[in-house]
């Protein structure tokens, strides 16, 4: 499986192909030379390239929460200036 290796900014710094996320993250902490697995995690997160495709397309999908500005569709004109219809009925 692939894995990714990303920033704070969710940017792909490296990919990999590994069996299991722990060896993706090994590969990743000894690339990187840090001594500690602490500083590897304040800096990056390492996520299969699934999980990161998914996460991108769901940040990219507007909200469902975003207000919707019905007055942008209506007419211009008021209801008295609205043009008359003639009726079928007759």
């Amino acid at each position: 499986m692939w894995y990714v290796m990303i920033d704070k900014n969710y940017e792909i710094v490296n990919i990999i192909e590994a069996e299991s996320l722990n060896h993706a993250e090994e590969y990743f902490v000894s690339r990187k030379q840090f001594v500690d697995k602490d500083t590897f995690d304040s800096l990056y997160k390492v996520l299969s390239k699934q999980e990161y495709n998914l996460n991108q397309e769901a940040f990219g999908r507007k909200p469902s929460s975003e207000q919707i500005q019905w007055w942008k569709d209506e007419e211009t004109y008021l209801d008295a200036d609205a043009p008359i219809t003639k009726s079928n009925h007759g």
